[in-house]
Parts: C-alpha cells; sequence; structure tokens
C-alpha cells in the first residue's frame, strides 16, 4: 500500500509532503491500519471547520483512492499517530 501525506498551512504555509509505500516497513501493517482508520474517520466525519489561523490541514491519499482531509487542532489519536510516523515530525 501507498501512503501519501501532504501536511499545508502553518505560520510559513509551505507545505510538506511524504510517501511511504508499507511493503518496505517494518511497521507496514500498523501503517495500514492507521490509514484506513483514519479514512473511515474523515468519511463518518467530515470536517466541518476550516481549522484555526495559521493550522495545519493535512490531506491523505491511500494508493489511487480519494484524498482525505482533516485538520489541526484536534487531531484524532489515529491522524495524529500516521502524521508522526509518515511525516517523520513529533508533536
Amino acid at each position: 500500500m501507498r501512503i501519501r501525506l501532504i501536511r499545508s498551512g502553518g505560520l510559513l504555509g509551505m507545505p510538506r509532503r511524504a510517501e511511504a509505500d508499507t511493503s518496505d516497513r517494518s511497521d507496514g501493517a500498523e501503517l495500514e491500519r492507521l490509514a484506513h482508520e483514519v479514512l473511515a474517520e474523515t468519511e463518518a466525519r467530515p470536517s466541518s471547520a476550516p481549522g484555526v489561523p495559521d493550522g495545519y490541514q493535512y490531506t491523505l491519499t491511500v494508493d489511487d483512492g480519494p484524498p482525505a482531509e482533516f485538520t489541526d487542532p484536534g487531531l484524532t489519536d489515529a491522524q495524529l499517530s500516521l502524521v508522526e510516523r509518515v511525516l517523520g515530525e513529533g508533536f
């Protein structure tokens, strides 16, 4: 599975992109589980608020599926974990 994540917004407004191929990673099964959970969350509860000024917006794409979007603050545990693992950032 190919997981692509784009973070945009923030104070400087510079986008950050990362891609993870789960077949190449020891934590691939966990990444797949998180990606499916985030997709289900965003489908069940689409973001109605634009976030906050200078907050981050995230766009998740799994394989060639439709993108899912979510915003910070208020990331769920699954969203936060996926962002940390794919973008390589801690919060």
